[in-house]
């Protein structure tokens, strides 16, 4: 019977250190990114973010032609964000920043801890560049949160900012930016005033379907929490109490 080796583990410390040095480091880098509005150079190192990232994986797996291999250019990726995820990847660790929650790249562990910074310092985050630069995808678990310390109409507000912003990105209609993401707005939180308030700007500028005002108006009317099923309505943990809430038959989160 073979006699099992001795594994010996290294200290954590040092390696982590180690690999951080080599994050954005030229030195033996074989993978250039250009990065965000500003167009910042990043260095990186193929095998290590392909192995460690499925999205990288597939991002980087074609073979590059001769010559000096053109940068990866990520025009819509906060610099700042990308840091992050590169030092995530390259250590296993990284401190969260309000400026560097927005990009995870499918990163499981990254996304959750980046969810749950978001859903404790919820109003700070919304008034960053980052969440203005969310793409629809990563807004969607936010929107859907019941953890978040903000009330309703100050996330329509910033959903509105949000749309707004990829509007003029992509030069579509807000309600079109909007579309996927804004089913997971909790109008019948909103008192009456604030939604008839919402409802006549949304006659302005359209950012939500008609028909989910009026399932919010029915909430309001048969003063049921569960009266319309496509009505959302439990209160995230930032919610503020109004008076038509007791009528919603919920618990506070």
């Amino acid at each position: 019977m073979e006699t099992p080796g001795l594994v010996v583990h290294g200290e954590a410390e040092p390696f982590s250190t180690a690999l951080r040095s080599l994050v954005n480091n030229r030195l033996y880098s074989d993978v250039r990114f250009v990065v965000g509005q500003e167009q910042q150079e990043v260095f990186a190192h193929r095998c290590l973010l392909a192995c460690r990232c499925n999205f990288f994986q597939r991002l980087l797996g074609q073979e590059s032609g001769p010559g000096v291999p053109s940068p990866v250019v990520l025009s819509t990726v906060p610099a700042e964000a990308f840091l992050s995820v590169l030092e995530f990847l390259y250590t296993n660790s990284v401190k969260l920043q309000r400026h560097s929650v927005a990009v995870t790249f499918g990163l499981g562990p990254l996304q959750e801890r980046c969810i749950a910074f978001i859903e404790a310092h919820s109003q700070e985050v919304l008034r960053t560049r980052g969440f203005l630069e969310l793409s629809a995808p990563a807004l969607l678990p936010l929107l859907s949160s019941d953890n978040l310390c903000v009330d309703e109409a100050e996330l329509v507000l910033a959903a509105r900012s949000w749309a707004r912003v990829g509007a003029a990105v992509l030069e579509r209609p807000v309600a079109e930016v909007a579309a996927p993401v804004v089913r997971e707005l909790r109008l019948a939180l909103l008192a009456p005033a604030e939604l008839s308030a919402l409802e006549e700007q949304n006659r302005r500028e359209p950012l939500i379907p008609v028909e989910q005002i009026v399932e919010a108006w029915k909430c309001h009317a048969l003063r049921r929490g569960d009266a319309v099923r496509d009505a959302p309505c439990r209160r995230r943990r930032g919610t503020v109490p109004r008076e038509h809430h007791r009528f919603l038959d919920l618990l506070f989160k």
